[in-house]
C-alpha cells in the first residue's frame, strides 16, 4: 500500500500535477494574496486561503514596535506554523522583506523578498527571493508639512503609503501614524506630532498593501518558488530541485585562463540529496576576453 501511494506520489510530481487542486494558507494580513494567488493558481492549479484575523504583526512590525522573531526565514517559518494551527491546512506559505543599504553600493537602498512554501504531509520546505534595488524605501527628518510633502511625492505619494513618527527611532504605537495615503491625513498626523517639538520623521509604509514596488518584488519571489516547486529531482521527483552552488571558472575564449563567470550550477534534492553538475548554465561555453582577469587586467 505504501509503495503504491509513493508511486502515485511521485507520478504527480512528473506531471506537474502534485499540487493541482489542493489548498494553502497564506499567513498574511497585507492583502499579499493579491500577487501571490493568481501565480498559484496559473502555474500550479493551486488555491490560496488567507485566515480571518490573522495578525502578522505578532512576528514583528517594520516600525520596530515589535522585533522580529528570528531571521527572515525563521519568522516566516513561524507565520505558517501559526497560520497551519488556526486554518488545519498542511499546505502553507508566507513572505518576509528586508530592507537596508545595497550590499555593494551604500548610499542605494535594497529589498529582499523571501518567500517560503512548507509541504507538512512531504515534509517539504521550498524557498523564493527576489533581491534588488527597486524599492523606494527611505526616511528623513523634517520640521514643516511642506517638507513631508516633498519628500512623499518624491518617493510615490499617494500610490504608496508613509509613514510619520515623532523620530527615525519611535516605537511607541501613540507617537506613530501610519499608511497615510490621503493629503488630510498626511496633514493630521504631522500637524499633530510638529506640535509638541520641532522635527518629525517620516518614512514609506514598507507593508505591502502600502506598497506597490514592493509587492513587485514580493510577486518576483513567487516566481522564483514556482520555478523551483516545478524543478524535480530527477532521482526521487520530489519538488524543489534547485541551485545550491554556483561554480566559477568559464574559460576566456582568447587565452583559455579560467575568469569569474560562472562555468556550471550544482543542482542537489532537498529529500534525498541527489546531486547534479550542469555546465554553461547561461547558454556560453566561453567568456568574452573583455570579462578575462588575464586579457584584460
Amino acid at each position: 500500500m505504501m509503495k503504491a501511494k509513493n508511486n502515485r506520489y511521485m507520478d504527480k510530481c512528473r506531471n506537474g500535477n502534485l499540487y493541482k487542486n489542493r489548498i494553502a494558507v497564506l499567513a498574511t494580513m497585507h492583502k499579499k494574496e493579491q500577487v501571490i494567488a493568481p501565480i498559484l493558481k496559473r502555474e500550479l492549479g493551486m488555491g490560496l486561503v488567507v485566515p480571518e484575523q490573522f495578525d502578522t504583526d505578532a512576528f514583528g512590525t517594520f516600525t520596530n514596535e515589535i522585533e522580529r522573531a528570528g531571521d527572515q526565514l525563521q519568522a516566516a517559518r513561524k507565520k505558517i506554523e501559526n497560520a497551519m494551527l488556526i486554518s488545519d491546512q498542511i499546505i502553507g506559505i508566507a513572505s518576509e522583506g528586508s530592507f537596508g543599504s545595497h550590499p555593494m553600493v551604500p548610499f542605494i537602498p535594497f529589498n529582499r523578498e523571501l518567500i517560503l512554501f512548507v509541504d507538512k504531509e512531504q515534509d517539504l520546505e521550498i524557498t523564493g527571493f527576489a533581491a534588488n534595488s527597486n524599492t523606494n524605501y527611505a526616511k528623513k527628518m523634517v520640521g514643516s508639512f511642506d517638507e513631508a510633502y516633498e519628500f512623499a511625492v518624491a518617493h510615490g505619494f499617494p500610490e504608496h503609503g508613509f509613514i510619520i513618527k515623532a523620530t527615525t527611532d519611535t516605537i511607541q504605537r501613540e507617537e506613530i501614524e501610519k499608511g497615510i495615503t490621503c493629503l488630510e491625513h498626511l496633514n493630521h498626523a504631522v500637524t499633530k506630532l510638529l506640535d509638541s517639538r520641532s522635527a518629525i520623521c517620516i518614512e514609506t509604509d514598507m507593508r505591502a498593501m502600502y506598497n506597490p514596488t514592493r509587492m513587485k518584488n514580493i510577486e518576483l519571489a513567487t516566481l522564483d518558488l514556482v520555478k523551483k516547486i516545478q524543478s524535480i529531482c530527477p532521482e526521487c521527483s520530489t519538488p524543489g530541485y534547485e541551485v545550491v552552488e554556483y561554480k566559477k571558472g568559464l574559460t576566456c575564449q582568447y587565452c583559455g585562463n579560467p575568469t569569474d563567470l560562472i562555468l556550471s550550477h550544482v543542482l542537489e534534492c532537498k529529500k534525498c540529496h541527489h546531486k547534479d553538475e550542469v555546465l554553461y548554465p547561461n547558454g556560453k561555453e566561453y567568456a568574452d576576453p573583455s570579462r578575462c582577469n588575464w586579457c584584460n587586467p
